[in-house]
């Protein structure tokens, strides 16, 4: 069987579904970058619990989790099943590598997990178990979750980190919905946030990917809260020690909110 790479997605604001963009149409093309997975293993930065929880319910239903948007997208529905069997050789995995997983037996989807999946899977039949970030934990400690989970990747898994490679909400509700102009010099600490990013992950700098906070530029300007770059970690990790990272998506909104995604081959 294929050894199936590990992917890392800006899965953008719920309206990306019905928004004309580079970013969904990036989305779109994914089924035909990576192998047919048998089976989906996704970290939503939307699910986050105290430690690596994995949700074990066969029928997920939706999560709405947002507000303001479109009429139609609260409508939407990703019927994809659960995954319990794989759940439980998800939780096994975890505990072998001392991370002391807990269970959830009832979780539907939010939209970090069923936006971007609708546009990448639309056809919803690809079962899926979903795995939460800790947003106390730092980038190590989503790197060994990720680590703890590469073997899946033999058995025809994707494993995929859904996060944002910037994420300064504030900035973007500001130009969204007081329509201030974008600030200019953000722009220039996006661009070195994430060109910073893409020449670490090119040279599998897993020393400077994980001290990010310290060695980043601008870190706190691309990310006053640490959760949307924790998925990046777990992919990063699930790849294995030799990896090779490519990236094969970056669309800027507004000229400042990154959409970057990586494939860990």
């Amino acid at each position: 069987m294929t050894t199936m790479p590990t992917l890392f997605i800006s899965h953008g604001g719920p309206n990306i579904v019905i928004s004309d963009t580079p970013a969904r149409h990036y989305l779109e093309t994914i089924s035909d970058r990576v192998p047919a997975p048998k089976a989906i293993v996704i970290v939503s930065a939307h699910f986050e619990t105290h430690g690596v929880t994995v949700v074990t319910d066969p029928r997920p239903e939706m999560i709405y989790d947002f507000g303001g948007f479109a009429p139609e997208l609260y409508k939407m529905i990703y019927a994809a099943p659960g995954a319990p069997e794989l759940a439980e050789k998800v939780l096994a995995l975890l505990d072998q590598a001392g991370l002391d997983p807990a269970r959830l037996g009832k979780r539907g989807y939010d939209h970090g997990t069923w936006t971007p999946l609708k546009l990448a899977f639309p056809q919803a039949n690809i079962p899926i178990v979903q795995v939460s970030i800790d947003p106390n934990r730092d980038a190590a400690w989503h790197y060994a979750v990720g680590q703890a989970l590469s073997p899946l990747r033999e058995e025809g898994v994707l494993l995929i980190g859904s996060g944002h490679i910037t994420h300064n909400l504030r900035a973007f509700f500001s130009v969204m919905r007081q329509g201030a102009a974008p600030d200019p010099s953000l722009a220039a600490k996006v661009n070195a946030f994430t060109g910073w990013f893409e020449e670490k992950l090119a040279a599998n700098d897993t020393a400077s990917i994980l001290d990010w906070k310290t060695k980043a530029p601008f870190p706190s300007e691309n990310h006053p809260t640490d959760e949307h770059l924790m998925p990046i970690f777990f992919a990063y990790g699930a790849a294995g020690e030799k990896v090779r990272a490519e990236r094969v998506h970056n669309s800027v909104d507004h000229g400042f909110f990154a959409n970057d995604s990586y494939l860990f081959h």
